[in-house]
């Protein structure tokens, strides 16, 4: 199919709340709950929508939290700003409504390597290993201080893997987890690698150029990977998706109603949908912008992994 397709019909998900995030970031469908999960980045929380009941949750975190991930009993792996925590998320009926309880516990934390950073986007690879990279919350600064880590099954985090990054971004694994995604969503990046990943051993070798973002639309900012292999990546600041094939050419791209995309994931019970979070501009904002967006782009995704240890 071309680039130039007729666009999918984008809707609003009005359950998922009238007030916009910040900064809608990290969708992750857990399959177990048929929900949907995401974070608001500023606001330091976690959102949790169950799809089919319309029933919207959130929890507020003690600092800054960009992307989750779940263990088997679905404590939630969180990268934050002072390192990784295991979440623990609970809900109980009261006579006044619903009461929600959050838990957090630092697991590990890098050495930044200058103040101001935090986590920005993570998720498992097929093996259940957790990766997430740092960023220097001040993008005007374009710092190449940032780096990709990798939190084994041990609970162990590893050094810088990648480093030199300004604005981490784009996660994500074919397949058959033999070829690694990653980005850099900086305006003076704009770039989509692709690595061969060793599946044994958690190493992403061979890093090439697999799509140049300066020669399409918008920044590179997160992604999902469809069963047939082609990358789906937020086009930043250009209000689109754009899928590439395995071999790196633009075969979609599907307008978006708000500005600024940010994280796309399938989910529903045929893993038929593309959940998209976005972001709110800080001027000249839409009534769409900030909002979560669901798309049947026609055809499905993968399960989401989960962390392989015990949190």
């Amino acid at each position: 199919m071309s680039a130039s397709a007729a666009n999918p019909n984008v809707e609003r998900v009005e359950a998922a709340g009238e007030a916009p995030a910040m900064v809608g970031e990290s969708p992750v469908w857990r399959a177990a709950e048929q929900a949907l999960y995401w974070v608001d980045i500023p606001a330091q929380k976690i959102v949790r929508l169950a799809v089919e009941a319309g029933h919207r949750s959130e929890w507020r975190l003690p600092e800054k939290v960009a992307c989750i991930a779940f263990d088997r009993h679905g404590t939630v792996l969180a990268g934050c700003e002072t390192g990784l925590f295991a979440v623990t998320l609970s809900e109980t009926a009261t006579a006044d409504g619903q009461s929600l309880q959050v838990e957090a516990r630092r697991l590990a934390a890098p050495s930044f390597a200058c103040d101001d950073m935090r986590f920005n986007d993570g998720r498992c690879d097929r093996q259940g290993r957790f990766w997430s990279g740092t960023m220097v919350q001040d993008m005007s600064l374009a710092n190449p201080a940032g780096a990709l880590y990798r939190f084994d099954e041990r609970g162990v985090l590893s050094a810088p893997v990648i480093d030199a990054l300004i604005t981490q971004n784009g996660l994500a694994w074919s397949p058959d987890g033999a070829t690694m995604y990653l980005s850099d969503s900086h305006p003076l990046r704009r770039q989509i690698w692709a690595f061969d990943y060793d599946v044994d051993a958690g190493e992403p070798r061979n890093r090439r150029v697999f799509a140049d973002l300066n020669h399409y639309v918008g920044r590179p900012d997160g992604a999902a990977v469809d069963a047939d292999g082609c990358y789906w990546i937020c086009a930043n600041d250009a209000g689109r998706l754009l899928r590439f094939t395995p071999q790196g050419k633009l075969d979609r791209e599907i307008v978006v109603p708000a500005v600024k995309p940010a994280m796309c994931a399938f989910g529903g019970r045929d893993l038929d949908t593309l959940f998209v979070t976005s972001i709110r501009p800080a001027a000249g904002a839409s009534e769409h912008d900030g909002h979560l967006f669901a798309v049947r782009p026609g055809v499905t995704g993968l399960l989401e992994p989960e962390y392989a240890g015990v949190l």
